[in-house]
């Protein structure tokens, strides 16, 4: 099968840098390595440069967190480098040429938009070393705004002003405003003054699984009818209320939900992988290579080819094709 899969988010990266030089992109115990890409035929991997920033302690923690971005930037750097099946793809062109090439395409994201830290400058800086997408915050309140939770005094707060130039200046250069992890609030300010299309990297159907790091009803509409895709997370937490008991066929669930609710243009992929550790389950999949199994029980649930392919690749390379 030729190279077809865009997943929208894993954490290996940050995990990679983590353990040093103890592991490589090519060589590692992580869910998503050279190997396991080939195997399951990807086109394109987005890696996130994730950080915590509470690692950190005291007023520094935003600007240690920044500085753990531009390491991980560079590990990726050094890894494609070392390694001639994948190179890092910036736009749609980019990863097409790589795919001639027989390339993988890596595309760098920052998942922790509060690495900005209220400098605006910054967005281009990260521009300029090859991010293309940033999810505007983790599980803290930073300078662009809140993120979910089940405090309903949280979840209802807003972008901040600086926010809100952000998301402007994103639109401008030609970035993905990525919503997974944001408030409700911060998510209907997006709508509202994105420009461009806005996606949700990593994030499932709230309706199925009532987290609030899922998406509810209307927000997957508003999100499909800005042109704009949510990744499914294979998470079991976000899948279910009972973890312990996800299968491939909840994956399918709220594939076949996303459709019913917002159209077969609307659900990429976005694994999550090496960002969790969950419930050791039997019918489920392990790392990036067994994504054929996924494929397969989502057909098997009803899902037709034509739709397969747009959650595999087709969805995805819209929107990387229009805001990139």
């Amino acid at each position: 099968m030729e190279q077809h899969l865009i997943d929208l988010h894993c954490d290996t990266l940050s995990a990679l840098y983590k353990n040093g030089e103890k592991a490589s992109l090519t060589e590692n115990d992580l869910c998503v390595n050279i190997k396991g890409l080939r195997q399951g035929n990807s086109l394109a991997q987005f890696f996130a440069c994730y950080v915590n920033a509470k690692e950190s302690e005291g007023e520094e923690m935003w600007e240690k967190s920044y500085q753990q971005v531009l390491g991980m930037i560079d590990r990726m750097e050094e890894e494609c480098g070392k390694c001639p099946d994948i190179r890092i793809a910036k736009n749609a062109s980019q990863i097409r040429e790589n795919q001639r090439e027989g390339r993988i395409s890596a595309v760098l994201t920052v998942e922790e938009g509060g690495v900005l830290n209220g400098k605006p400058e910054r967005i281009r800086t990260l521009y300029e070393k090859g991010i293309r997408l940033i999810t505007l915050t983790w599980n803290y309140e930073n300078c662009l705004g809140a993120p979910n939770s089940r405090d309903a005094s949280v979840m209802e707060k807003g972008m901040t002003e600086f926010g809100i130039r952000t998301v402007g200046e994103m639109n401008r250069l030609g970035m993905l405003i990525d919503v997974s992890h944001l408030s409700d609030g911060g998510f209907w300010d997006c709508i509202r003054c994105s420009d461009k299309p806005v996606i949700a990297s990593h994030s499932n159907a709230r309706a199925l699984c009532p987290h609030p790091r899922n998406l509810s009803d209307a927000m997957l509409r508003a999100l499909a009818e800005k042109g704009g895709v949510a990744g499914l997370n294979f998470y079991p937490v976000f899948l279910k209320e009972q973890a312990d008991q996800v299968s491939l066929q909840d994956l399918a669930r709220h594939a076949k939900y996303m459709i019913e609710t917002a159209g077969e243009d609307f659900p990429a992929l976005g694994s999550d992988f090496d960002g969790f550790t969950g419930p050791e389950l039997t019918d489920y999949l392990t790392d990036i290579s067994q994504m054929e199994q996924l494929w397969n029980a989502m057909k098997k649930a009803g899902i037709t080819e034509r739709q397969l392919d747009k959650i595999w690749q087709g969805n995805a390379m819209r929107i990387i094709e229009e805001v990139l």
